[in-house]
């Protein structure tokens, strides 16, 4: 049995790279996760849990993350990611994450109507929104990342 995580904060970030691969890990490194082993979880935070914006998380760690990302090598190409949390009164959150060929203003939105949906589904109340998103105009290789990582 895996411990529930306690602890938790929002990143996006984008980044250039000479391939997808190092884009990608460029995009992890700017989101203050790139040195970190992410297992990628579907989209519940557990009750209870903190937001710790300056979490530092030891390198090497293996870290529940739900996470999306968009790597594009067509120049001028305009990409975002976003992710997002909604928070019930008492009970558990639930994270969405987006990311495509649009502005960091669309993924932002897509997030905000994905989160409300997630709510209206569960017949939950969503009384607060937390939401971090990013675009990048790619020069060679871009990649645009949002994540949360979660912890314990």
């Amino acid at each position: 049995m895996l411990p529930t995580p306690q602890k938790f904060f929002l990143t996006a970030a984008s980044a250039e790279g000479h391939s997808q691969l190092t884009a990608f890990d460029n995009a992890l490194l700017a989101g203050r996760i790139g040195n970190i082993n992410l297992i990628r979880v579907s989209s519940i935070l557990p009750p209870g849990a903190q937001y710790d914006p300056d979490l530092v998380i030891p390198p090497g760690s293996l870290v529940p993350t739900a996470y999306g990302y968009v790597i594009s090598d067509v120049p001028g190409e305009l990409i975002a990611a976003a992710v997002g949390i909604g928070f019930s009164a008492e009970s558990f959150g639930v994270i969405m994450e987006f990311a495509g060929r649009c502005s960091r203003q669309e993924a932002e939105g897509r997030i905000e109507a994905m989160l409300r949906e997630a709510f209206d589904s569960r017949g939950m109340k969503l009384v607060e929104v937390k939401i971090a998103g990013t675009e990048h105009r790619v020069e060679k290789i871009g990649c645009a990342l949002a994540a949360v990582p979660l912890w314990y």
